[in-house]
């Protein structure tokens, strides 16, 4: 088609301002994110594991075993990095640099999609990943997520270049050194191992259907994939055997470690009186027999079919720090745009058709293996998200040239600006939770000084006005015990009891307040214990 041609020129010159429109929104949004991010960290989880963990190492001088702090035993190939702002005494950083995962990952959706089809829906599909509300929430805190997230995509888009590369190794090898950093990034990520180890035989046997030798070099295919994984992975293994006897520790414990009682190491329950003692155990026992789905309807009162529908709700209902809805959001584009990917799927060329079958079946194996192993979060299940994103382009795509082949004129550009108007809706749910994240982080006040460091973290974590007078008035040898904190500990620079042994022992031992008092009180023989505000985690 001539540059000439009026339409044409239309074309160019609208695809020139969309992308235009495109690199405002994505700055913007990184901006935003910035903005949002650059406050005292206050969420859960990096309270609780993500800098506390690095912190104690930082006070020990070096890894250390934590008994009382189950967390310590999961892979920490972010939290390491972490060590190094932590340092230096500032805990803001870490969120910039999980951040950079998630940029590092809408590089990957970009280089991917721009080779598939073109840069204005390359541009579109970061849009759609860096705007989703999980993302940003989990751009703006100090989490490992986006970490397990970038390993995981690099991991799925070296697969699918080993298959165009014709099964050159060197980007098989390169695919599973991603799928190990995936696991020593978050255990999920052995979910993702044992996907694409299954993925690697049947890809390879798939295109060499008539050769019996081929069925030998795919089983060793999937052998080096899953060995360079575990390779990769295996400081941390080696380091939980070492302690716990088990390389995935806590994970199927009581499996691998049926013989000791280390289950629950963390919580050592003792009594005297036998029957209170077997009552205890019994209870705890029949707590880990129920499963997600009994899980859910005894606690949320869920109907059976509201649970079955948990793989589609998850796209709708999210909500975050509300379990019952996944303490998340997603977005329903990315459960509606993949419909669409497969429009006229048999008349693309073969290496997209298994492209999209492998990103299609990785997202719904992932989904479908996390729904039926645990209570559903997002996070959980957060390697899905750039295949879904992939897949809404595809679809998008799909959408606008079945639209060009069978409408013209008017009609065609009506049935575009429905198309523009719904997609334009859908992203607006996104920008909505961006502006929510502003009333609620409130950032612009700690930046601008309105808000200094210590009253910003008392706003969001109240029990930190008891934590801050306890690290300046308390004997710098006291021992403090946490109660009703949830182990959101990273602000105590005393020595912290994070276990309830001393607790269950006490109550299950004695026989009234009168008797339990005295055990909480300084004597000379121990030093003061400083007891944390009753605030439920």
């Amino acid at each position: 088609m001539s540059v000439a041609n009026p339409e044409y020129a239309k074309m160019l010159s609208f695809s020139k301002y969309f992308k235009i429109l495109l690199v405002g929104l994505l700055l913007s949004l990184i901006l935003s994110i910035i903005i949002l991010s650059s406050v005292p960290p206050v969420s859960r989880d990096a309270l609780t594991h993500h800098l506390a963990v690095p912190k104690l190492y930082l006070k020990h001088g070096g890894i250390y075993e934590i008994p009382e702090l189950i967390f310590s035993y999961y892979p920490m190939n972010l939290d390491l990095l972490y060590l190094i702002p932590l340092y230096f005494g500032n805990d803001i950083i870490p969120k910039f640099i999980h951040f950079s995962f998630a940029l590092l990952t809408a590089w990957l959706i970009f280089s991917y999609l721009k080779k598939r089809i073109d840069t204005c829906y390359a541009l579109f599909g970061v849009l759609l990943f860096l705007s989703l509300p999980v993302i940003i929430k989990l751009s703006i805190t100090v989490y490992v997520d986006l970490g397990l997230i970038f390993f995981s995509t690099a991991s799925i888009v070296y697969l699918l270049k080993w298959i165009e590369k014709d099964f050159n190794v060197k980007y098989l090898i390169y695919s599973a050194i991603f799928c190990g950093l995936a696991l020593g990034t978050k255990y999920n990520g052995l979910v993702l191992l044992f996907l694409l180890t299954l993925f690697v035989p049947f890809i390879y046997l798939r295109s060499y259907k008539n050769k019996t030798a081929s069925q030998s070099k795919a089983i060793c295919y999937s052998a080096v994939f899953m060995i360079v994984s575990l390779i990769v992975f295996s400081p941390w293994m080696i380091k939980n055997y070492i302690w716990t006897s088990n390389p995935i520790y806590p994970l199927y414990n009581s499996l691998i470690n049926q013989d000791k009682d280390v289950s629950n190491k963390n919580i050592v329950l003792h009594s005297t009186d036998n029957k209170k003692s077997t009552s205890i155990t019994n209870s705890l026992k029949s707590r880990e027999k129920l499963g997600p789905f009994a899980i859910r309807k005894l606690v949320y009162g869920e109907k059976w079919w509201e649970t079955a529908l948990i793989p589609v709700r998850v796209f709708f209902h999210g909500k975050d720090n509300n379990p019952k809805y996944f303490d998340g959001r997603l977005n329903p584009y990315l459960f509606l745009l993949p419909f669409f990917a497969f429009i006229n799927f048999k008349r693309q060329f073969n290496e997209l058709k298994t492209e999209t079958k492998i990103l299609l079946t990785f997202a719904l194996l992932f989904l479908v293996y996390a729904f039926m192993q645990t209570d559903m979060r997002i996070r959980y299940i957060s390697p899905i998200i750039p295949p879904l994103v992939i897949l809404s382009v595809f679809g998008l795509n799909k959408i606008v040239v079945f639209i060009n082949e069978k409408y013209s004129g008017t009609a065609r550009k009506i049935v575009k600006g429905f198309v523009f108007v719904f997609m334009a809706f859908l992203l607006c749910l996104n920008a909505y939770y961006l502006i929510d994240q502003f009333k609620k982080v409130d950032s612009i006040s700690y930046i601008c000084g309105r808000v200094e460091r210590n009253e910003y973290i008392e706003k969001h974590r109240p029990e930190y006005a008891a934590i801050n007078y306890a690290n300046h008035n308390i004997p710098t040898d006291a021992k403090i015990l946490c109660l009703f904190l949830g182990n959101r500990v990273y602000y105590f620079d005393r020595e912290i009891v994070f276990s309830f042994d001393l607790v269950s022992k006490v109550v299950l031992q004695k026989g009234s307040s009168d008797k339990i008092l005295p055990i909480a009180r300084p004597t000379d023989a121990c030093p003061p214990i400083f007891l944390a505000p009753t605030t439920m985690s």
